[in-house]
């Protein structure tokens, strides 16, 4: 068994001399007193620096002067599309808790059935107009207002939930735009307070 050891160190060592690509081997010991000063710690399995792949900062390919946060006309196909789903769901559910409750005498068949699923298909659809008509009025007046101040900030927000609750309202006349005014108002104040609320308690904010 000693014998064959030198052979085979032997024979690793000639068909490394023989292409030319013969590594000496090193024990741990005599690596041990190597200094590694200057030397980044390299991964065993990618052999890749780990330096280069934490990344500490985001990073965007944006252009030259360009925001790293999305501007109201971006956010708004977001924000219909947003309230457009929230109202189908709520409405579905209102519909599917309506229909139960109207059909409560009704044995379970077709017609019940069918009268369930009309109300939740009808529910459905009306809060979704009504959310997203909403969700409209909001983006279209934040975009306008944002385009003619030439700034982006709370105000924005406010004057926007204040005249979408206004012009929503319309219909009702002069009381009925009043309130809904009031109503986008405290809504959007709220909202802008939610946003602003880090920075009220003096910290810094953990959302972007």
């Amino acid at each position: 068994m000693d014998n064959n050891t030198p052979a085979s160190g032997g024979f690793k060592g000639g068909l490394g001399s023989l292409f030319g690509g013969g590594t000496p081997e090193y024990s741990n010991t005599e690596l041990a007193g190597v200094p590694l000063t200057g030397m980044s710690p390299l991964s065993p399995y990618l052999n890749v620096d780990p330096r280069y792949l934490v990344q500490d900062t985001e990073e965007f390919i944006l252009p030259t002067g360009a925001n790293k946060t999305r501007g109201r006309f971006e956010l708004a196909f977001f924000t219909i599309g947003g309230c457009c789903i929230t109202g189908t769901a709520f409405g579905t559910l209102n519909g599917l808790r309506m229909g139960l409750t109207e059909t409560r005498g009704m044995p379970w068949s077709k017609p019940r059935n069918v009268q369930i699923l009309n109300m939740v298909t009808r529910h459905g659809a009306s809060w979704a107009n009504t959310l997203g008509s909403v969700a409209l009025l909001y983006s279209v007046f934040g975009v306008a207002i944002e385009k003619a101040r030439g700034a982006e900030d709370d105000l924005n927000t406010v004057a926007a939930g204040t005249l979408t609750g206004m012009l929503f309202k319309s219909t009702a006349g002069l009381k009925g735009a009043a309130r809904g005014g009031l109503i986008g108002l405290a809504m959007s104040g709220l909202y802008a307070l939610y946003n602003n609320w880090d920075h009220l308690k003096g910290t810094s904010p953990s959302h972007y």
